[in-house]
């Protein structure tokens, strides 16, 4: 099938030019498309009480390994304290795991736990 568009005559030079475009009807065409197989799960990282661990270290412990300022930490350390655990920090698992790890590694109580949505 052959299209034709009237579009105006140009002059260039001494020459006349026009456009004609075609289309075919046996035109295959390519769609791409993305599939999110997965999501990232958001998870917590939190911090038990107990009584073997003074407020000082799991203060430091904080600030050093979660990057919590010396205000969050100590808040932290309260929460921890008077409730019996907290989430003190969030994210993937991926980025929490090494903190729990480094935590427990200090010998205060830490674990991960999915965020339910």
């Amino acid at each position: 099938m052959l299209l034709y568009i009237p579009i105006p005559f140009q002059k260039i030079g001494l020459f006349l030019h026009h456009i004609t475009m075609e289309t075919y009807t046996h035109t295959k065409f390519k769609e791409d498309t993305d599939t999110i197989t997965t999501t990232e799960e958001t998870c917590t990282l939190i911090v038990w009480n107990d009584e073997v661990n003074t407020f000082e270290w799991v203060i430091e412990t904080l600030i050093e390994i979660c990057g919590h300022t010396q205000e969050q930490a100590e808040q932290c350390a309260i929460i921890i304290d008077s409730k019996g655990k907290y989430a003190v920090k969030e994210g993937s698992y991926e980025v929490l795991k090494p903190m729990c790890d480094a935590i427990t590694d200090r010998g205060i109580g830490a674990t991960i736990e999915v965020i339910a949505n």
